[in-house]
């Protein structure tokens, strides 16, 4: 009697995305967007950050960019840190790297 093989795929199905919301204001602003950076102080993710700004600079109009960074890769960044990300940032990208 042959015994059963269960098979098993490590693919994850594919991500449903979301319908796109409201446009925000600030992404037709002639001035540019404000961008924020977070850095999770691992090796090279600030260099990683840096050319991703650049690149979005050569596709759009960039008025500000503010960069912080996490006290360390393991924890949340601070509250004030966030804040301010808030306060200055329309949009913010976060990054690792090694």
């Amino acid at each position: 009697m042959a015994e059963k093989v269960f098979l098993i795929s490590p693919e994850a199905p594919p991500h449903q995305f979301g319908a796109a919301g409201e446009k925000r204001a600030v992404a037709s602003s002639p001035k540019g967007i404000r961008l924020g950076t977070l850095d999770n102080t691992k090796g090279n993710a600030d260099h990683l950050l840096a050319f991703v700004v650049e690149n979005i600079r050569k596709m759009m109009p960039v008025a500000s960019v503010v960069a912080l960074r996490k006290n360390n890769p393991s924890t949340p960044a601070p509250k004030n840190v966030l804040d301010q990300l808030e306060a200055e940032a329309d949009f913010v990208i976060s990054a690792m790297a090694d």
